[in-house]
């Protein structure tokens, strides 16, 4: 009976299989077989027992580990004992001088790569449809909006470079948190690796380059939860990203102002009532699965606060915290680049806003070139304030009222006024920057 929507509704099929109990299990099979593999490499037990569990360990089921859990009440000892039988003689090294948590934290460092390795791959899917939207949409001018009011001109290539140079970042944070997340421990009960003797710290470094994992310079019992904790924040990072997206699409989708719409299916219902709405749900969808990803940076940062060498507290929460956030980050990538793929764009609409206010809108232009042509700023500032506040009031145009006005007509010919009022012709050096983030950011693209 599926409980929790990650079963049945959000996520995709290959992040749910990362935090899959069958993925964990064979994760945690790994960990034991590059162990064994480690301490036959440096003598502390027999090649051939190495051997024969490499060859044997992947025989042991899952089924068979609950069975034995359910008799001794201890998830890791049960895996221990459930790989031990499959393994013969050799099944009494299993296990050789590591806790628990050098094999159950280097399993969580196996699906932390598998599951950045799937984040890796949609961040780029994502920032390629956006550096798409963005060369499409490179001159198309548009309202700009400051506190929900129209301000000056920008373009939505802009918009989408904006965002597209976010997402670079991530990927450039992930590249870098890598290391430092994906790591693995074998340093025994307290982390002085006492069972294993001298050759310790060869034995991890041995097990942890088969595993493919950094390795820990100094732990305790556990892997500081600070790196774990990184991650988390990583995924927050990321999920805010989406809202901020997901929240400008919602509004541009507005009636009143109709820039913009989510892709809506020919048989698709708005509404079980108004059967005429057409309803941005999937930038809602992100929107509100953020605030979940984003719930699960305080627990991963109180799980790093363990008593002593460590205690119980953070196994129980990442239980949780890791599958759901993880998952809902991924479904919220896919959702997003999908969404911003099939996103419409209402160019007339996008047109009639420009032209709501009759250039009042404009008016931080007529100011620049008034100080330019020798009228003091402030003053220039001023006029042109009072001007915007009297079109407002009486619904004129802006050229209308600077027109009647003598002191700004000894600078600016109507005419002038005109142009300055065209917002086309207002949108400074977008365009180059637009080209300069799809130039850097394209070789991300896979």
């Amino acid at each position: 009976m599926a409980v929790h929507p990650i079963e049945y509704r959000y996520g995709t099929p290959e992040m749910r299989a990362v935090w899959s109990e069958e993925n964990r299990f064979s994760c945690v099979v790994a960990a034991e077989v590059a162990l064994a593999q480690a301490e036959a490499a440096h003598g502390l037990i027999p090649e051939a027992a190495a051997g024969e569990i490499a060859q044997n360990a992947q025989k042991a089921s899952l089924a068979r580990a609950k069975e034995i859990e359910a008799e001794i009440s201890h998830d890791m000892m049960a895996i221990v004992k459930a790989i031990s039988e499959v393994c013969g003689e050799s099944g009494r090294w299993v296990h050789y001088g590591a806790t628990s948590n050098d094999i159950l934290d280097t399993a969580t460092g196996l699906q932390l790569a598998q599951a950045l390795d799937l984040i890796d791959a949609k961040l780029r899917r994502l920032l390629g449809v956006l550096i798409q939207r963005a060369t499409e949409t490179t001159t198309l001018v548009a309202v700009g909006r400051t506190h929900g009011q129209q301000g000056v001109p920008t373009t939505y290539g802009l918009r989408f470079a904006i965002w597209a140079s976010e997402v670079g970042r991530h990927i450039e944070r992930l590249e870098q948190l890598r290391p430092r997340v994906t790591v693995g421990q074998m340093t025994g009960a307290v982390g002085t690796q006492a069972a294993i003797g001298p050759k310790g710290m060869d034995v991890q470094r041995t097990m942890m380059q088969q595993l493919h994992l950094s390795s820990v310079d100094v732990s305790n019992q556990v892997i500081a939860r600070d790196r774990y904790a990184e991650y988390f924040m990583f995924l927050a990072n990321v999920a805010t990203t989406l809202d901020k997206i997901g929240v400008e699409i919602r509004s541009l989708q507005r009636t009143e102002i109709g820039e913009v719409e989510e892709a809506f299916g020919a048989t698709q219902v708005g509404s079980s009532t108004m059967p005429h709405k057409r309803n941005p749900i999937k930038s809602e969808q992100v929107c509100g699965l953020a605030r979940i990803i984003r719930s699960s940076v305080e627990p991963a940062l109180l799980n790093n606060t363990l008593w002593d060498e460590r205690d119980l507290t953070n196994s129980s929460c990442e239980r949780v915290i890791f599958p759901e956030a993880s998952i809902l980050t991924d479904h919220c990538l896919r959702l997003m680049t999908t969404v911003l793929d099939k996103l419409v764009i209402n160019r007339a609409a996008i047109r009639r806003n420009l032209a709501f206010l009759h250039g009042i809108n404009m008016a931080e232009s007529v100011m620049i070139e008034l100080t330019r042509r020798g009228m003091n700023r402030q003053d220039a500032h001023e006029r042109v304030r009072m001007a915007s506040m009297q079109a407002l009031a009486e619904s004129r145009s802006l050229v209308d009222v600077l027109g009647a006005d003598p002191e700004v007509i000894r600078f600016c010919s109507r005419d002038d006024l005109v142009t300055l009022l065209a917002p086309d012709a207002y949108i400074g050096t977008s365009v180059a920057q637009v080209n300069r983030v799809i130039e850097k950011l394209q070789p991300l693209v896979r």
